[in-house]
């Protein structure tokens, strides 16, 4: 008994270790940022334009990797709220992924985020359940909201989202956060999913992440397939309950499928351009004005996979291309902060604003590109 004892004390030790020192270092590895741009090496009117602002932001997945969002920390990744209230951020979409196979696109390897869920000592519910991992992510951004002590506001209606603008207005220092799901796996295949993910704050979904899943082709699938029978009873439950679309990641068969059945405008969260980066991720030409003949947005990654470079330059390039397309309406931020390495973290979006102005956008473009639109879009898709 006392050998069993110690043997439990050991493993219980090497345990708390692994959930001290692993997730910081797996973080930094790969959230990594590759070159840090302080807002003043911006041009002059770029900053001051950037002031002006009201930025807003399709996609982080600050959530998964056990930071305290509510402490700078630029160590640590790319978004935490004092790192975006630095940026002018106002509102910022958290989406959180529940299953990364290691072997992608192989929905049955290992999957990496059971790992960091144990790593972190997140309840023992989320490391066998998908929809667990997802119900979980949104109280820990309850918790840091009701901690912020108003730095921090969950939005799930208009009324919430009106308010955060006007207290912004008034020259609070607050940021607004959006839930969202990044691939619909995590329904474990229940469409009653979608009412329990909304009642818990969720308030956009992608129907399937980095694999083809039971609702449909990934455009990193293999099989690549469209909109499948079940895919197509959740498109038609979450325009229902008011939850925003997103095909992010989906195959071009699904992209075609969800816009021929949607009531409703859809986003593409966050992506590339094949006008500019031509890699199967990222969208073709066709697809870019039909999303946007459907009233869609469209967020433009910053990682070097949506982009084929490193800059802020890039991005600007890939919005130039996709405005051209489709006008500067439906053109925005998706910047995939904490998904993968960046040129730059949160603070570093004022480089976007004097790309844009280098691009040839008006200001009032580029106050659309970098928030104004998905306001509106919000406005529109955010139940009352």
């Amino acid at each position: 008994m006392k050998k069993l004892l110690i043997l439990l004390a050991i493993l219980a030790a090497l345990y708390v270790a692994a959930v001290i020192i692993v997730p910081p270092r797996v973080d930094r590895a790969m959230t990594r940022v590759n070159g840090l741009w302080p807002f003043d090496q911006a041009r002059p009117s770029a900053r001051a334009l950037h002031e002006r602002l009201v930025v807003a932001d399709l996609h982080a997945d600050s959530l998964i990797w056990g930071r305290d969002l509510l402490r700078r920390d630029p160590s640590r990744g790319q978004v935490d709220i004092p790192r975006l209230h630095e940026a002018n951020v106002a509102l910022q979409v958290f989406s959180v992924p529940t299953k990364v196979p290691k072997d992608r696109p192989d929905p049955h390897s290992l999957n990496l985020l059971t790992m960091s869920a144990i790593a972190q000592a997140w309840p023992p519910a989320t490391w066998f359940r998908l929809d667990s991992r997802a119900l979980h992510a949104a109280k820990l951004l309850d918790r840091f909201a009701s901690r912020s002590g108003g730095a921090l506001t969950v939005i799930r209606t208009r009324g919430d989202l009106q308010r955060l603008l006007e207290a912004r207005g008034r020259g609070a220092k607050t940021a607004g956060g959006v839930l969202a799901i990044e691939g619909l796996h995590s329904l474990e295949g229940d469409a009653a999913n979608v009412d329990r993910f909304f009642d818990r704050g969720y308030r956009m979904a992608g129907l399937v992440h980095q694999f083809d899943n039971d609702l449909g082709g990934s455009s990193q699938g293999a099989g690549r397939g469209g909109l499948t029978p079940f895919g197509r009873t959740v498109v038609q439950r979450m325009e229902e309950r008011g939850m925003i679309i997103d095909l992010a990641h989906a195959s071009p068969a699904v992209i075609r499928d969800v816009l021929a059945m949607a009531k409703k405008p859809v986003v593409v969260s966050h992506t590339g351009v094949r006008g500019t980066c031509d890699r199967s991720r990222n969208l073709t030409d066709d697809e870019v004005r039909a999303i946007a003949a459907k009233g869609g947005l469209i967020g433009i990654g910053f990682w070097s996979g949506a982009t084929c470079g490193s800059s802020a330059k890039d991005v600007a390039r890939a919005m130039r291309h996709a405005a051209n397309l489709a006008g500067a309406d439906h053109v925005s931020l998706g910047s995939d902060f904490d998904g993968d390495r960046m040129p730059f973290d949160a603070t570093g979006l004022v480089q976007i604003t004097d790309a844009l102005l280098g691009e040839g956008f008006s200001e009032g473009e580029i106050r659309k590109i970098m928030g104004d639109n998905v306001v509106r879009f919000l406005m529109n898709g955010l139940p009352e």
